[in-house]
């Protein structure tokens, strides 16, 4: 069995080989049983999160079956050791014989599967001349958000937004010289206001923006809350753009931007207007016209990790 470390799988797994991946496992179709997820109370801190996510691939038998452990600890960055908040592994199981391939890096499989499931799901809903990203958070998935965003669309802008002004400047350091211009902004309701892209990564209980700042033919990509308590966007938001999902399932269970307007009333669920299997099996054209609010949810999937460790062992072995 093969042991993969973050390196490995930044190197191996890019962003316009793994959205063309999630493409064909969205398209095809995969067995994904609903994942466990488990509170862990933690005292004064807030509670943690335990994560199980089961998949296998259409096959009979099966090509590989996987399944990945994923914790969060919303504040892990914040203790006097910082640690990353979300962590984990991935095991890919042979799926005829059940024997362990690889153990993977959650957290580094996590990161690029997400941020490529984003930049697919921006394929079909944002505009194709999209120059200016807004980048709202400043943790583990927000360079990988940038680069597969980028590497999607033609950006030479973004603007990056954290609640820790520091964080922001350091992430813009650090991703300078991908050939797009990269800085920190302190006016998030004026980056917004001139933004094509709208990426928000962040563990807010609370709205991270107004949806009065979106103007015409922007794209609002929310990944960051996965939790009924969780907010990024506000009820403005919500109703003024054409909402997208990863899963219906998922994100009307899990998922705060969309569990709690539902329960308001201010949307219902024939206000999901598709899923991500169905754009990429044109069963639905996504963005519409030019002046369109679109906005994407996503909770994650289970056929995405499968994707990506697929695409991984594929280009580790001989």
């Amino acid at each position: 069995m093969r042991t993969i470390d973050p390196a490995t799988v930044n190197a191996l797994l890019d962003a316009p080989s793994l959205v063309a991946a999630l493409h064909a496992a969205f398209r095809d179709g995969g067995v994904t049983p609903v994942r466990h997820h488990h509170n862990i109370p933690m005292g004064a801190r807030d509670d943690a999160t335990l994560l199980l996510m089961p998949a296998w691939d259409n096959e009979v038998p099966p090509r590989h079956i996987g399944v990945k452990t994923v914790t969060v600890h919303p504040d892990n960055p914040a203790q006097s050791a910082p640690q990353p908040s979300v962590q984990g592994a991935y095991l890919l199981l042979d799926g005829q014989t059940g024997a362990p391939r690889a153990l993977i890096d959650g957290p580094a499989l996590t990161a690029r599967r997400t941020a490529a499931a984003s930049a697919l799901a921006s394929r079909f809903l944002s505009r194709p001349d999209s120059q200016r990203l807004v980048m709202v958070g400043t943790g583990r998935l927000a360079p990988d958000l940038v680069m597969a965003h980028c590497a999607e669309r033609p950006i030479t802008h973004v603007s990056v937004w954290g609640r820790d002004a520091d964080k922001a400047e350091n992430l813009a350091r650090r991703m300078s010289g991908h050939g797009f211009r990269i800085e920190a902004c302190g006016d998030l309701e004026a980056a917004i206001t001139n933004a094509d892209i709208v990426s928000c990564a962040t563990t807010s209980r609370t709205p991270v923006f107004a949806g009065e700042w979106l103007t015409p033919g922007t794209h609002v990509d929310l990944v960051g809350g996965f939790r009924p308590d969780m907010r990024e966007a506000d009820d403005t938001a919500i109703t003024r753009a054409r909402v997208f999902v990863d899963t219906r399932a998922g994100a009307m269970a899990e998922a705060g931007d969309i569990v709690q307007p539902l329960a308001a009333g201010l949307i219902a669920a024939d206000d999901i207007i598709a899923e991500l299997s169905e754009l990429c099996r044109d069963e639905h054209i996504g963005r519409s016209s030019i002046t369109e609010i679109t906005m994407f949810k996503s909770v994650g999937t289970a056929l995405e990790d499968l994707a990506a460790a697929e695409l991984l062992i594929d280009r580790l072995t001989p």
